[in-house]
């Protein structure tokens, strides 16, 4: 462990280590100020001049921080941090695509099965059910 410290106190990762707890101590200002279901949709990129700059997952989210921004500036000046304006960028999550289930076939025998079990049951609707089923497994 004293290894992995002494590599992070190098000056070419100073500054790296200086940003990333910039960046916590942002979000952690964001988490406090910011409504639940906001700040979990939504995360700080920089504060830079008095600018704060918020990355939202969608345009709903941003629509909805920059309607609030008044009373968040309001709410961080009573924190103490001198932030003049907020700036909203959408940075959208790509989803995986689902995957397809591939199509599952019945076997002749079972198709046999089930249609000597339709005729039994004809006119209920567990008859009728597998009457559907047969015909869309084909």
């Amino acid at each position: 462990m004293q290894r992995f410290n002494v590599l992070l106190q190098q000056t070419e990762l100073s500054a790296l280590s200086h940003r990333n707890k910039e960046a916590h101590a942002a979000q952690t200002i964001w988490a406090q100020i910011a409504p639940d279901n906001l700040a979990e949709l939504s995360h700080i990129n920089s504060i830079k001049n008095g600018q704060l700059t918020v990355l939202a997952h969608n345009n709903a989210v941003a629509a909805k921080i920059k309607l609030l921004s008044p009373s968040l500036l309001i709410q961080l000046e009573k924190k103490g941090y001198e932030v003049t304006a907020i700036r909203v960028k959408v940075q959208v999550k790509s989803a995986p695509q689902a995957k397809t289930q591939p199509r599952k076939s019945l076997s002749t025998e079972a198709r046999n099965q089930l249609a000597l079990l339709k005729d039994k049951l004809s006119g209920t609707q567990l008859g009728d059910a597998l009457s559907r089923l047969l015909k869309n497994s084909r």
